[in-house]
């Protein structure tokens, strides 16, 4: 394949991978990439930690983390499986243990079967001759309560008894790796070898998922990568310790969005440091948005907008932007119901005439506004075509109300199927 080929071709078809059932969601196999988050509440707060749960389902999250470190947070769980179910909300939720969690399990049978699945560390799940003993317990848990597992193996926990044994494997080599490349390949093997372990204690495969989260980029594109090759196992992305604001964007996007573009990944994490009292449901935007560049999955219409410019009537074709872009996000959770596919539809504010027109025909539906010092005349295009041209004040009342009927005829209603 060319460089050119390579760069016009479509997202590469997703490994074959093992599909596994996390309660009402499928990860893995034929089912699209997954998008998953983690709540920052303590779990033992029933009521905030059920408040997040459920801003992060409407936001789009289909599987919920929570952190579950103390006996007060395992008796907590099946309190808050069971009103989410009052509240008619599946949204399947992983247990997240460290240390802990074999007693935690075992004390808390009620826990035990209200999660969907299991989160351990083989970094912290026992240390030397504890180590095996602590995480049978736990995989012995999940084959009672038909549970699945992801294995999580994080750099920043990771096995030194392990590491030290490699290292000390490389030294002797010829020609050593790098120190590098050594953490690297702990990391692949602590995660492969784990996996091995459970499924000989007796956990079938398609109970395990695989994740091996660093937090540069380069390290996570390799780490994936040599995991992908050795395993068929689902496997959970995620940037750790991504960051803050932009630069944790930039790098979650740059590394999953490379492996993502090689077909690795069933489901993912944004893992977002939000600012105090920030709103965590930015994690699963972010996700969901990464995902739709990619043109792997479909969730919102998608409002192409240029970036404007000396020619542009700035603050005219920002604030149309902004407006169409609120429209439909308010709009969503009800023409989602209402009108299937309209995930897919594409939308294009435009701010002047250089780019406008064309970019505007490219979408199924799009408006041009008029550059500065022009006469405020903005043609609409539908379909290819141009429908009609708005002026005056109301511009935007206007194009929303077209943007309406357009999906009102495009899109069939369900009860109509």
């Amino acid at each position: 394949m060319t460089d050119k080929e390579f760069y016009l071709s479509r997202p590469f078809k997703r490994r074959s991978s093992i599909a596994v059932r996390v309660g009402t969601v499928t990860v893995g196999g034929d089912a699209p990439v997954v998008v998953q988050s983690m709540t920052s509440t303590d779990t033992a707060d029933i009521e905030s930690t059920i408040n997040q749960i459920v801003a992060l389902f409407h936001a789009g999250s289909e599987l919920v983390r929570i952190t579950v470190d103390r006996d007060e947070a395992a008796a907590a769980v099946p309190q808050i499986r069971e009103r989410l179910d009052k509240l008619g909300l599946q949204v399947p939720l992983i247990g997240d243990f460290h240390y802990t969690g074999h007693k935690l399990l075992a004390a808390h049978p009620s826990c035990a079967e209200a999660l969907a699945k299991y989160r351990i560390n083989p970094g912290n799940v026992g240390f030397r001759e504890k180590r095996d003993k602590q995480f049978s317990e736990i995989i012995q848990t999940a084959i009672r309560y038909e549970k699945p597992v992801r294995i999580g193996v994080n750099w920043g926990s990771l096995d030194q008894e392990l590491l030290t044994q490699l290292m000390a494997e490389n030294a002797e080599q010829g020609s050593p790796l790098s120190a590098t490349e050594i953490m690297r390949e702990t990391v692949v093997q602590s995660a492969l070898i784990s996996a091995q372990l459970a499924e000989t204690i007796g956990l079938p495969r398609n109970r395990i998922i695989l994740s091996a989260k660093v937090s540069q980029v380069q390290d996570l594109i390799a780490i994936y990568t040599m995991l992908a090759t050795r395993c068929d196992h689902a496997i959970h992305l995620g940037l750790t310790e991504a960051g803050m604001g932009s630069k944790g964007i930039v790098a979650s996007s740059a590394a999953m969005g490379i492996v993502l573009q090689q077909g690795i990944g069933d489901t993912i994490r944004v893992s977002l440091t939000p600012k105090p009292d920030g709103d965590r449901i930015h994690e699963v935007q972010v996700a969901q948005e990464l995902l739709q560049v990619l043109g792997v999955r479909q969730f919102t219409p998608i409002v192409t907008a240029c970036p404007g410019c000396g020619r542009t009537t700035s603050i005219v074709f920002q604030e149309l932007a902004c407006k169409i872009q609120d429209n439909i996000q308010r709009n969503m959770p009800v023409w989602r119901q209402k009108y299937p596919g309209v995930e897919a539809l594409q939308v294009a504010v435009m701010g002047c005439i250089v780019n406008g027109p064309g970019e505007s025909k490219r979408a199924d539906i799009g408006i041009s506004l008029p550059g500065t010092g022009e006469t405020l005349a903005a043609p609409v295009f539908i379909d290819g075509k141009k429908v009609g041209i708005l002026r005056g004040d109301n511009v935007t009342a206007q194009f929303e109300k077209i943007l309406a009927d357009y999906i009102k005829k495009r899109f069939v209603l369900k009860h109509e199927i």
